[in-house]
């Protein structure tokens, strides 16, 4: 599949979600986008399914193609069956040979309990596993994977890498967007920064921050690619700031049996402030991890932030502390 000068924005005088973006998928082979939110992937990912139409260039090559969007729709009032039915039989699937394919890969995900019951009345979990079963059907082409492994059990998640590798050996082909940076780590991949709408190959051994630019390069102003309000976005800009907080500052507060919620975290880039942050009594950073001491009533508070600061932001483990007992 050939993407030649692809742009894409939702209204003439709206500004550019990904501008002049020019890259090939060839087959077999796996192709991670990274980026922050709002930089224009899922938008990317959508163009690349045939979902979404770009306003300027042009998409080639498409084959058969299955797609987990970021969020799947829940509301619907079809059982799982028979929503996969209807997919199936959109992908040219009928009769016995898509009855069993819905069986195959329902079963694979551990849907089969509720093959019956109507998305409207499924947990998050139960429609993820819907979701992922839906583009599973076709047996060979490309998957487009937008975050799928998100709300999965550890069995289903261990499925859909299975998944992904026998697609693989197949020839077929699979781009993905996931928050965990070792997701699919043991599978050889591409891997294409997104930001800013531009997007830039990351070339083997490149720093993850940026990479050395490849072939497929763009310019433009991003849009936002996931929901959220202005909220969700002061909250993160809360966060960004101009020099690193202290070291050492968890270890003092322990010493001195200080109180409050410990929050730990990987991949925070440097050069951030937390010191200002309300609530945050305390700072140890030590390269990309982050500990902080927070007070109880500012928990929330700083959570919200913190899934509010892009995927390469995780949060590793929430822990109390009173008077330095754990």
């Amino acid at each position: 599949m050939r993407l030649d000068q692809v742009g894409k924005r939702y209204g003439i005088r709206l500004p550019w979600v990904v501008r002049d973006v020019s890259l090939d998928v060839l087959p077999g082979k796996l192709v991670r986008l990274e980026g922050r939110n709002g930089t224009g992937k899922s938008t990317l990912l959508r163009i690349m399914a045939g979902v979404s139409v770009p306003s300027r260039g042009k998409v080639t090559g498409r084959p058969v193609t299955g797609f987990v969007p970021e969020r799947f729709p829940p509301a619907l009032p079809f059982s799982a069956r028979d929503y996969l039915g209807h997919v199936g039989r959109m992908h040219g699937v009928n009769g016995d040979s898509l009855a069993k394919r819905i069986e195959a890969c329902l079963g694979r995900m551990g849907g089969m309990e509720f093959a019956d019951v109507p998305l409207r009345n499924m947990s998050k979990g139960m429609c993820q596993k819907v979701a992922v079963a839906q583009a599973l059907l076709p047996r060979f082409g490309l998957l487009v994977l937008d975050e799928a492994w998100t709300g999965l059990d550890v069995e289903a998640k261990a499925a859909l890498d299975e998944a992904v590798a026998e697609r693989l050996d197949r020839g077929g082909s699979v781009v993905f967007v996931d928050h965990d940076p070792a997701r699919l780590s043991h599978l050889e991949a591409e891997r294409w920064r997104v930001e800013a709408g531009a997007v830039t190959r990351v070339e083997a051994g490149a720093a993850r921050a940026g990479g050395t630019p490849g072939s497929a390069r763009a310019g433009g102003t991003a849009g936002s690619a996931r929901a959220g309000g202005s909220g969700d976005s002061a909250q993160a800009g809360e966060y960004r700031g101009s020099h690193r907080a202290a070291k050492g500052a968890r270890r003092r507060a322990s010493r001195a049996a200080a109180s409050g919620v410990l929050i730990e975290i990987a991949g925070w880039p440097g050069g951030v402030r937390f010191d200002r942050v309300r609530g945050v009594s305390a700072v140890d950073q030590d390269d990309d991890r982050l500990t902080v001491l927070v007070e109880p009533e500012a928990s929330d508070h700083v959570l919200r932030g913190l899934l509010a600061a892009g995927p390469d932001v995780h949060v590793l483990g929430v822990q109390v502390q009173d008077g330095g007992e754990r």
